[in-house]
């Protein structure tokens, strides 16, 4: 089970519903120690004092804010608490929305929630409220020292606290030049109808466990091999042509067409095997046949 990262409560109206908060992702990324390339030696950091030199223990660092040149205000862990102690303390929900009216580049990092003690009731009822309605709840909650906006919404029996970015923290879209429309794109008919049938055709059951790294299984591959002595030459990495014109509609007919002959293929492996394996014994037991007919005539012919 993941460490607890938070302790609070759920706030809505007059509704408080303890509740404890866990970190969701976990990094899987290989981890490298930084060498000196002479010796091979590990490179160390030290925190020292600019002015000085001098080394300083990692408990005798504070943060400190600069509010002039040169001047800091030092904060200790509970400075930042007593800025709001109920805003440190509490997932303050502001209102619920419909799920769909959040566009996902605005989700951040997910957090488990869990009920804390007398909590089991509250956290029971909002989940399956928000589960029936449709709805997710939007919230401000403090994590460690920076406040978050962030939605509450129901998955696999649990409530899931996911941040999210602040409007001006995402780039205006208008800075991006995109196609007006189709028209503007000179997409055809035609296109878009195989287009859609391609993307029926490829259409999948979301199966997470089914994707993994693979750029880290291959790195992790290449230095088992490198640790045995194996170095491999580095491929040359293909020039990406620049795109002139394309001609979609032959390139999707083709697609279909791959994707057609695959699942056809498939469905004769599965149901002509055995037609197939007769056939296959067919020739096999007219050449035994023949060949029987030719001993015979022959040694008829001898006797002769």
């Amino acid at each position: 089970m993941p460490r607890e990262l938070w302790k609070g409560a759920i706030r809505f109206g007059l509704v408080h519903i303890p509740v404890s908060l866990y970190p969701a992702e976990q990094g899987d990324e290989l981890s490298f120690t930084m060498l000196d390339r002479r010796d091979l030696q590990p490179v160390g950091y030290k925190r020292y004092n600019k002015a000085t030199g001098d080394e300083v223990p990692y408990d005798q660092i504070v943060k400190g804010y600069e509010y002039e040149e040169g001047r800091y205000v030092t904060l200790e862990k509970e400075d930042f608490k007593r800025a709001n102690v109920e805003a440190s303390q509490t997932i303050d929900i502001v209102g619920f929305v419909d799920a769909s009216d959040i566009p996902p580049y605005y989700y951040e990092a997910p957090y488990y929630t869990a009920p804390g003690k007398h909590g089991d009731k509250g956290y029971a009822l909002l989940r399956e409220t928000l589960e029936r309605t449709g709805k997710v709840a939007i919230a401000n909650v403090v994590i460690r020292t920076r406040q978050h906006l962030a939605m509450l919404y129901p998955r696999e029996n649990r409530l899931i606290l996911n941040t999210l970015r602040y409007q001006n923290e995402i780039r205006p879209v208008e800075d991006i030049d995109v196609p007006k429309d189709l028209h503007a794109a000179k997409v055809q008919a035609n296109e878009l109808k195989m287009a859609e049938r391609l993307i029926d055709d490829m259409t999948m059951k979301w199966d997470p466990e089914q994707y993994h790294d693979t750029y880290r299984d291959d790195l992790l591959k290449m230095i088992e091999e490198k640790a045995a002595g194996h170095v491999k030459q580095v491929p040359k990495a293909k020039r990406a042509r620049e795109a002139q014109v394309i001609d979609f509609a032959s390139l999707l007919e083709k697609s279909l067409a791959a994707r057609k002959h695959g699942a056809a293929a498939n469905d004769e492996d599965e149901e002509e095997a055995a037609p197939r394996r007769a056939r296959e014994r067919r020739p096999a037991a007219k050449a035994r046949r023949k060949g029987a007919t030719q001993r015979a005539t022959s040694h008829h012919r001898r006797a002769a």
